[in-house]
């Protein structure tokens, strides 16, 4: 009978979680969920003089922002703990012994190397394949350091003895760890332990093909949410970095993803982060919410820019839906409804002054409108009063919607009269002859 599946998660708390990171985290959530497992949170918390509160809230933020659950960790306890490297110095030194007494560990300067036997190592990675790599030259892999002469271990030798104790089965990592596995394999070895199934997945790449930095555009994982973004539209769009579903499908709900999600969908090449992308992601994900789930989630970035979210909110909010990608786009798009002296749009006002019948069109629509005694008609008398006055329906269409909203773009002309009501419309078409005039 098979373990129970377990993976984890082991960032270091220096700095703010990388996309790469969070991708990280992502498939081994996705892959314990899917087969039923707990997925882990280690803190590698061993680099005292990097450290900071601030990254290691960063940690816990954006795995929560996320979605991403945590079984066992430093806030959620377990069976296996601590999960604060820095706590399991005692667990360390217990297993540095069993290599003192193996003989496989040696001092050297101070410091403690471990003896690799000297011939290939095969690891059968899930992603990568079959890699091997030859111990037999000792010049070209030297002995490695397993304990620095200030009693201090080392990354290699920690992250072997955490993923014995915790039980992990699978390790799912960066590429970039790939060539430290067979190292970690020999160490397997020399404790008498099995070591995990590893899957190595491609590194997150700008759109040149360079590594994606901290630096770099979309890498926060913090600012995704200040940016309108929802988070199940984020996991959607990382899980697709380097994966794809047997199918066409690119939407997914997490639902979906944890039932679909497999290692033999993960790419070798390098996935190439593209922020217009996610912003696509996150669109599909606005459009196939309700409109009051919408509306609410728009909330703190409308009242974060001043906008009322009383009344009409939901029915403003619900307007604007079908047109944003961001939710942090959706205050720009109605705070029209509510100031009633917003402001003109340079380049709308000026194609509308291209118009030369325009402000007697206006004119004569808002005496239509004031004469309307249904108006649920008013979209409908746009194109009667441009056809009775000469003119093609377009050509009222975009001065009146420049009339009440004072922008070229934005919800549907009848939602924007619905909502504004006949004595406000009129009162903006006014406006707007007085402005054209």
């Amino acid at each position: 009978m098979s373990k129970p599946v377990r993976t984890r998660f082991a960032p270091s708390p220096t700095g703010y979680l990388h996309i790469g990171g969070a991708r990280t985290a992502l498939f081994n959530w996705l892959y314990a969920k899917k087969h039923g497992g707990d997925f882990i949170l280690r803190v590698e918390d061993t680099d005292e003089s990097r450290n900071t509160d601030e990254a290691r809230a960063a940690i816990f933020e954006g795995l929560a922002w996320l979605g991403i659950s945590v079984d066992e960790g430093p806030n959620e306890g377990g069976g296996c703990g601590p999960y604060n490297q820095s706590e399991r110095q005692d667990i360390y030194e217990k297993w540095f012994q069993k290599l003192v007494v193996a003989g496989r560990v040696y001092e050297d300067a101070g410091a403690w190397r471990f003896r690799f036997e000297r011939k290939p190592i095969t690891m059968h990675d899930m992603v990568c394949g079959e890699v091997t790599i030859d111990y037999t030259d000792e010049s070209i892999n030297p002995d490695m350091t397993v304990k620095r002469s200030n009693g201090a271990f080392v990354f290699h030798f920690v992250n072997v003895v955490d993923d014995i104790e915790m039980g992990m089965t699978h390790v799912i990592r960066g590429e970039d760890h790939l060539m430290n596995t067979p190292k970690h394999l020999q160490l397997f070895e020399a404790l008498g332990e099995e070591p995990p199934e590893y899957a190595h997945i491609p590194l997150i790449l700008n759109q040149d093909g360079s590594k994606m930095s901290k630096r770099d555009e979309g890498a926060a994982v913090a600012g995704y949410s200040e940016m309108g973004f929802v988070s199940d539209a984020v996991v959607n769009y990382i899980a697709m970095l380097g994966w794809s579903s047997k199918g066409d499908q690119e939407v997914f709900s997490v639902d979906e993803l944890v039932r679909y999600f497999d290692l033999e969908g993960v790419n070798r090449s390098g996935a190439k982060f593209d922020v217009e992308k996610c912003a696509w992601f996150n669109q599909q994900h606005l459009l196939a919410m309700g409109g009051d789930e919408f509306a609410a989630l728009a909330v703190p970035y409308v009242e974060g820019a001043g906008v009322a979210v009383d009344g009409d909110y939901v029915r403003m909010a619900g307007s604007v839906q079908e047109k944003v990608k961001l939710l942090a786009e959706v205050p720009g798009m109605i705070s029209f409804f509510r100031d009633g002296d917003y402001p003109f749009d340079d380049a709308a006002m000026e194609k509308v002054r291209g118009n030369e019948q325009a402000v007697v069109l206006l004119e004569k629509l808002a005496e239509s409108f004031s004469g309307l005694s249904d108006w649920g008609e008013a979209k409908g008398s746009i194109g009667e009063t441009a056809k009775a006055n000469g003119a093609k329906p377009g050509q009222l269409m975009f001065p009146t919607r420049v009339a009440l909203s004072g922008m070229m773009g934005g919800p549907d002309l009848g939602e924007i009269l619905s909502i504004l009501g006949q004595e406000e419309s009129v009162r903006r078409l006014r406006r707007a002859i007085g402005e054209l005039s």
